[in-house]
């Protein structure tokens, strides 16, 4: 066995002369124990929110989408895209023409984005889970429906549950370059039932889907489309079919998958993650260095081990290690009993729910979520190893201060 963790595990267990020693070891537990436990729940926490909020913008966020670098819109009746849409790792391959338009309902007005779609939008089975009001439907037996977002639906008071008021939406005409003396004679105006309301995100809760041929007509345009939404079936890597996609679409596209369709939200998930993360660790820190004042106490408490161990001929090195080891067993005990128990109660939070928030909301119950990462587990346990290496090392230096005067002053 190794001689320094031998002594330095007696040290550990055995009654030290001064009592004091005994509590400032268990507060430094205590103190790591706490510390990493909060840490991984927060960070579980975390993850929870980030699965959540993903899955919301996911289901309105398709897996590729396909746009033209210059210009709002491009011919999609190419061989390539035809070609394309037969391609068998496809689920859904929905075409979009989206533009600003007007927006009145029942004398209130908004401007808001107008998104026409294919039938092939509702192919997603989960839009289901975001709408708010009514249903997710586009066409039914009487014509062309709308979905708008909860945005528009707070301007323009919209009741989706009176069929005799339409959503009127204005438009203006493509090719006119003057203005009428009737301002209405240079827009296209039509109108259509509100089916449903639907609520994501501030950025898409002002969207009015509808259908693209109904688009079409608003906006003037015949065969134009605005972009191409790519869902893939289950077990198709994203990243590798874009990559495909690229090499084979030519330069005048741009092809993004999720995280490059939102950037902002992903960097902000995990800029708030790494901040709780380094304040947290600043805690943790605190604790960890408690354990100085804990192997200060100790290192005068065995002055005399200390220099009978020298007078055998054990080294400063040797030394050291005894007290490097006895600070790395407190800390890392403390850290270990964290992880299991932050653990835990991260299980019971998972399956009971027993910490709620102050109101349920759309997309998830009033629990706090939780989902774990390994890599969060294992990031506190580097954290904790390295800042109490650093903390041991400093009061392990203290056992060798003057040492080669240890003998003469015993």
């Amino acid at each position: 066995m190794n001689t320094p963790f031998y002594i330095a595990r007696r040290y550990l267990f055995a009654k030290k002369s001064t009592n004091a020693i005994n509590i400032i070891s268990t507060i430094s537990v205590l103190g790591v124990f706490v510390g990493s436990a909060a840490l991984i729940i927060i960070l579980s926490v975390f993850n929870g929110f980030e699965e959540v909020v993903l899955k919301m913008f996911n289901t309105i966020t398709p897996q590729i989408v396909i746009a033209p670098l210059k210009g709002k819109t491009f011919d999609a009746d190419r061989p390539y895209f035809n070609n394309l849409k037969k391609n068998k790792s496809i689920y859904s391959y929905t075409e979009v023409l989206a533009e600003n338009a007007l927006l009145i309902y029942n004398k209130r007005q908004c401007v808001g984005l107008v998104k026409g779609v294919s039938a092939d939008y509702l192919k997603n089975k989960s839009l289901d889970s975001i709408t708010v009001q009514g249903k997710f439907v586009l066409r039914n037996s009487a014509g062309p429906n709308a979905v708008i977002g909860s945005a528009i639906q707070n301007y323009l008071m919209v009741n989706t549950n009176d069929p005799f008021t339409t959503l009127q939406i204005f438009s203006p005409k493509k090719g006119i370059k003057t203005t009428s003396v009737f301002p209405g004679q240079d827009l296209t105006t039509l109108a259509l039932p509100v089916s449903g309301i639907f609520e994501v995100q501030q950025d898409f809760d002002n969207i009015t889907i509808v259908p693209l041929s109904f688009a079409r007509k608003l906006l003037g345009e015949e065969d134009q489309i605005s972009s191409i939404e790519i869902n893939l079936l289950p077990g198709i890597d994203a990243d590798d079919f874009k990559q495909q996609l690229e090499r084979n679409i030519g330069k005048s596209f741009s092809v993004k998958n999720r995280i490059e369709q939102n950037k902002v939200l992903y960097n902000i998930l995990g800029t708030e993650k790494w901040a709780v993360y380094i304040i947290l660790t600043f805690i943790l820190i605190i604790a960890i260095f408690n354990i100085i004042g804990s192997l200060t106490m100790l290192v005068i408490d065995k002055l005399k081990d200390i220099a009978i161990l020298r007078s055998l001929g054990a080294g400063k090195r040797f030394i050291k290690q005894i007290f490097l080891l006895e600070g790395m067993m407190i800390t890392m005990a403390g850290c270990v009993i964290g992880l299991i128990i932050g653990f835990m109660f991260c299980l019971v939070q998972q399956k009971y729910g027993l910490v709620k928030m102050s109101q349920e909301t759309l997309m998830i119950s009033n629990s706090y979520p939780i989902a774990f990462k390994w890599t969060d587990f294992l990031l506190v346990f580097i954290t904790v190893s390295l800042f109490s290496f650093i903390a041991s090392g400093l009061s392990a230096r203290l056992s060798v201060k003057k040492i080669d005067d240890l003998n003469q002053d015993l």
